[in-house]
C-alpha cells in the first residue's frame, strides 16, 4: 500500500491535455497526525513529498457531547479510545468482522485529513470507506456513481441493516424521483446515491445546500478524465458542486488509474495538489493472466473450452461462475448460444437488449442461477460475486485500465483464478473503426482518438508479453512496490520456467534470438510491403505481397511486379502477420479509414524502413517441427508421470518433457501435500532474491503432489527437475514431505 500526496499539474498547463510533470520521489515516513484527548499522539502510515505540508486539519466538528456516536454522529471524532471502539461498532452494524487490508487507514486517513483519492481493485472495498464514516457523523453523505446496479444494490443492503438510504436515477419515474427528492430534504437519509446527469439538476443542487451533507464519494473516479479509459464528461460537473460545499470532506474512490490520470483526478474535483493518495492491492497474484494468439474460431473455441473445463469442471458442478467478454453484441450471442448448447446454464449481455432483459440477466448471475455470461463490457460493474472463477475476453479490450478492470472480477475470494485473453489477426483494424467511429461526435481536432488508440497500442505491447505480465500491469500504474518480481503462475513466467528446464535448449518456445542484423533486415522488408500498399489496402494484402501470393487486388495494382513481391516468400503467412502486427504496435505501421481500414506507413515506420532509425523489435516465436511436436503434446489432456528415460509412444522426446498437467485432479492429501510445497517454494524463492518460478514450476509441484517421491532419484521423475535443481532444492521438497507424512493420522489398516 502507498499513502502520498499527488504531485500538482504544471502551473497554467489545461488538466488532460499537457504531459505530467516529473514526479518527485517521496520517502516512507510515519507523522504524527494529532493527538487523543488523552494526550497520546497517533500516527499514520504515509509517503510524504519532502516539500509537502504536514499541517493536521481536524475534521469538522459538529457538536459536543457524550452520547454513542453511531446514535448521535453529531458529535466530535472522538478519542483514541472511543475512536477504536466507534470504528469497530460500525464495522459491525454495516454486517463485516474485521476490516480489509487498507481499508481502516483509508477512512482514518479521511476523516483526519478531509481529502482523499483511493485506488483500490475491483472487490477490493472501497464502498466501506464511505459507508463507515457516513455513519460516524450527521447529516447525509453523497456518492456519486454511474452504475445504476451497484447503487440499487448497495441500498437494497444498507436499508437491509436499517440505514437509511436511497437513490436517484433516470430509471425512476417522475412521481419516484419527486418522493426521494422530499426524503432527502426532509435530512431523514444518512446516504444518498446520485447518477452524476442528476447533479445538473437545480432542484437537487438545492436541497444539498439546504441540508448538512459530511461527505461526498465519488466513485469510478477515472471518469472525469479525458485521459482514462472510461471518460464521462457528465463527471466534469462534480467540481462544481464541491466548490458549493467547501466544508464537506471528499473522497475519490476508482479501480484503475496511472498516475497521470489521478493527478487529472484531482484537478478537475479541484482538490488540493497534497490530496493524500492511497494506491494499494494491484498484485492479484492468485489469477493466472494468460494471452493467446488464436487465427481461427475453431481454436478459439477449444481455449474456451479448455479453460471453463480447467476451471468450473462440467456443468453442473457448482465450481464457481465465468465471465466471457466478446467484442460485438452478435459475438455474444453467437458464443452464449454455443455455451448453452454445451449444457452451460448460460445467457447473454449487450446494451443492445431490453433494460428489463439486462435486469434479469444480472439478477440471475448475481444470484447463482447462472453458471456463465457472455457479454460486452456493459456487463459487470457493481457484480458481487466472489467466486468468479474464469474472466475470458474472446478479443482485446480498449486498454490496460479496462482490461485490469474487468478481469479483476475474477477471485475475488483469493482463490485462484484465470484470466484468459484471445487475440486475432483483426483486432487491430477492428478497434480502429471502432476508434474513428466515435471520433465525429468529438468534433474536429479532438485528441480523444488519438488518445484512446495509444492507450489500445499499449494493451497490444502488453499482449505481447516479454516479462512477468503481473509485474508489467503493477507497472503500468506505478505500483513498483507490489511488483512480485515474477508470479510464477502466468503465461510468460510458465514459459520462462519451461525454458529454464530445457537447460537452454532453444530460447524458449521456439524463439530464436536473432542477430541485430537479420531482425533490421525482417523489419525492413516487411515495412517496405506496406510502403507498397499504403493508403491502399490493409495488413493481407501486405503480407500476400510479401509471400508472392496471387491475388486479385494486387494484380490490379500492379504490384506483382515490383521488387518487393515474395521478398519474403519462405516464411508462413500467419507469422508475417504477428510480424506486422508487432510494427503496429511499435508505431511504425497504422490504420486509416473507416469500416475497412487500410494500412499505412508512419513517419517512424519510413525512418526505419530507410535505415534511419534502429529496428529494435523482439521477432514472434518461429514455427517448427520441435515446437509443433510440442504444441501437441501441450494440447494433450492426459497426465503422464514418467520414469527418466521413458519415450511414451516410442518418440524421440526430451525425457524430462511430461504431458500437461493442468487438468490434473488432486485429491485433499495431494492438495495438502502442493501447498506445502508452494509455501517452502515462496521462502526459498524470497530467501534467494529470485521468481518463484526458477524454484520450480506449479507444474513441477503438481507431480510432486501426487508422487510423494523419498529420494532425490524420484525427484526427477517429476517435470522440470533436473540433477542440478534436485541438488539444489531436492532436499527440502523432501523435508516438506516427510514432515507432512508425519504429521497425517495413523490410518486403520
Amino acid at each position: 500500500m502507498r499513502f502520498f500526496p499527488a504531485a500538482p499539474l504544471v502551473p497554467g498547463a489545461r488538466a488532460g491535455c499537457d504531459p505530467p510533470p516529473p514526479r518527485r520521489r517521496h520517502a516512507r515516513t510515519r507523522i504524527p497526525i494529532g493527538t487523543d484527548r488523552e494526550g497520546i499522539p497517533f500516527t499514520l502510515a504515509e509517503t510524504v513529498s519532502t516539500r509537502a505540508s504536514l499541517a493536521f486539519h481536524p475534521p469538522r466538528i459538529m457538536s459536543e457531547d457524550t452520547s454513542d456516536p453511531l446514535e448521535d454522529p453529531s458529535r466530535p471524532w472522538p478519542a483514541s479510545a472511543r475512536r477504536d471502539a466507534a470504528l469497530a461498532e460500525g464495522l459491525a452494524r454495516l454486517g463485516h468482522q474485521a476490516f480489509r487490508p487498507g481499508q481502516r487507514e483509508a477512512i482514518e486517513g479521511l476523516l483526519e485529513r478531509q481529502r482523499l483519492l483511493l485506488v483500490a481493485p475491483t472487490g477490493g472495498g472501497k464502498s466501506l470507506c464511505y459507508q463507515l464514516p457516513a455513519l460516524l457523523f450527521a447529516g447525509t453523505t453523497v456518492v456519486v456513481s454511474p452504475l445504476i446496479a451497484l447503487m440499487r444494490d448497495q441500498v437494497d443492503a444498507l436499508e437491509r441493516l436499517d440505514v437509511p438510504a436511497t437513490y436517484l436515477a433516470s430509471t425512476l419515474d417522475g412521481a419516484e424521483m419527486a418522493r426521494r427528492l422530499d426524503e432527502l430534504e426532509s435530512g431523514r437519509l444518512r446516504m444518498i446515491y446520485v447518477a452524476p446527469e442528476r447533479l445538473v439538476f437545480a432542484r437537487f443542487r438545492e436541497i444539498l445546500q439546504r441540508i448538512d451533507c459530511p461527505l461526498f464519494a465519488i466513485d469510478e473516479a477515472h471518469c472525469i478524465s479525458q485521459w482514462g479509459h472510461d471518460f464521462r464528461p457528465e463527471y466534469l460537473e462534480i467540481g462544481r458542486v464541491l466548490k458549493e460545499h467547501p466544508g464537506s470532506r471528499v473522497l475519490a474512490c476508482t479501480a484503475t488509474a496511472t498516475p497521470f490520470v489521478r493527478d487529472e483526478i484531482l484537478a478537475r474535483l479541484e482538490l488540493p495538489p497534497d490530496t493524500p493518495q492511497i494506491i494499494r492491492g494491484f498484485a492479484r497474484p492468485n489469477l493466472s493472466l494468460r494471452v493467446a494468439e488464436v487465427e481461427r474460431a475453431a481454436e478459439r473455441r477449444r481455449i474456451v473450452d479448455g479453460v471453463l473445463r480447467d476451471t468450473l469442471g462440467s456443468p453442473g458442478a457448482a465450481r464457481g461462475c465465468a465471465i466471457v467478454y466478446g467484442p460485438t453484441r452478435k459475438s455474444t450471442e453467437a458464443e452464449a448460444e454455443r455455451l448453452e448448447r454445451k449444457g452451460w446454464r448460460c445467457m447473454s449481455y449487450h446494451a443492445g437488449l431490453t433494460g428489463e432483459r439486462r435486469e434479469a440477466v444480472h439478477e440471475a448471475f448475481s444470484n447463482g442461477e447462472l453458471e456463465i455470461v457472455v457479454a460486452t463490457n456493459a456487463f459487470g460493474m457493481g457484480i458481487d460475486r466472489a467466486d468468479v472463477r474464469a474472466v475470458v475476453h474472446l478479443a482485446p479490450p480498449g486498454s490496460i485500465e479496462a482490461y485490469y478492470q474487468e478481469v479483476g472480477r475474477a477471485g475475488r475470494d483469493g482463490r485462484d483464478a484465470v484470466g484468459q485473453m484471445l487475440v486475432g489477426p483483426g483486432d487491430l483494424a477492428r478497434r480502429r473503426a471502432l476508434i474513428e467511429m466515435d471520433g465525429p461526435m468529438e468534433g474536429p481536432g479532438s485528441e480523444g482518438p488519438r488518445h484512446r488508440w495509444a492507450l489500445f497500442l499499449e494493451l497490444m505491447r502488453f499482449c505481447e508479453g516479454g516479462s512477468c505480465r503481473h509485474d508489467a500491469v503493477l507497472r503500468y500504474f506505478g505500483d513498483e512496490e507490489e511488483t512480485l518480481a515474477g508470479c510464477g503462475r502466468c503465461d510468460v513466467c510458465d514459459r520462462l520456467s519451461r525454458t529454464a528446464d530445457r537447460d537452454g535448449a532453444e530460447a524458449g518456445d521456439g524463439v530464436h534470438l536473432e542477430d541485430d542484423a537479420e531482425v533490421t533486415l525482417l523489419v525492413r522488408k516487411a515495412l517496405s510491403g506496406i510502403a507498397r500498399i499504403h493508403g491502399r489496402f490493409g495488413l493481407g494484402a501486405a503480407v500476400a505481397l510479401l509471400r508472392g501470393q496471387d491475388d486479385p487486388r494486387l494484380r490490379s495494382a500492379g504490384l506483382d511486379r515490383t521488387k518487393t513481391w515474395g521478398i519474403l516468400a519462405d516464411h508462413p503467412e500467419t507469422w508475417l502477420t504477428k510480424l506486422l502486427r508487432r510494427c503496429v504496435t511499435a508505431g511504425w505501421v497504422d490504420f486509416h479509414g473507416g469500416d475497412r481500414p487500410v494500412a499505412i506507413l508512419t513517419g517512424s515506420g519510413v525512418a526505419v524502413m530507410q535505415g534511419k532509425r534502429p529496428a529494435r523489435l523482439l521477432l514472434p516465436p518461429r514455427p517448427s517441427a520441435h515446437r509443433s511436436g510440442m504444441a501437441a503434446a501441450d494440447r494433450s489432456p492426459s497426465f503422464v508421470i514418467r520414469r527418466r528415460g521413458d519415450t511414451p509412444g516410442g518418440a524421440s522426446r526430451d525425457p524430462r518433457r511430461g504431458e500437461d498437467a493442468g487438468d490434473l485432479e488432486l485429491d485433499d492429501d495431494a492438495l495438502r501435500r502442493f501447498e506445502a510445497l508452494r509455501a517452502y517454494r515462496l521462502l526459498t524463492a524470497q530467501a534467494e532474491g529470485v521468481p518463484p518460478y526458477v524454484v520450480a514450476s506449479d507444474r513441477s509441484l503438481r507431480e510432486l503432489a501426487v508422487l510423494c517421491p523419498s529420494t532425490r532419484e524420484d525427484l526427477t521423475r517429476a517435470h522440470g527437475i533436473g540433477e542440478a535443481k534436485a541438488a539444489k532444492y531436492g532436499d527440502g521438497f523432501l523435508r516438506v514431505l516427510a514432515d507432512l507424512e508425519t504429521e497425517e493420522p495413523a490410518k486403520s489398516p
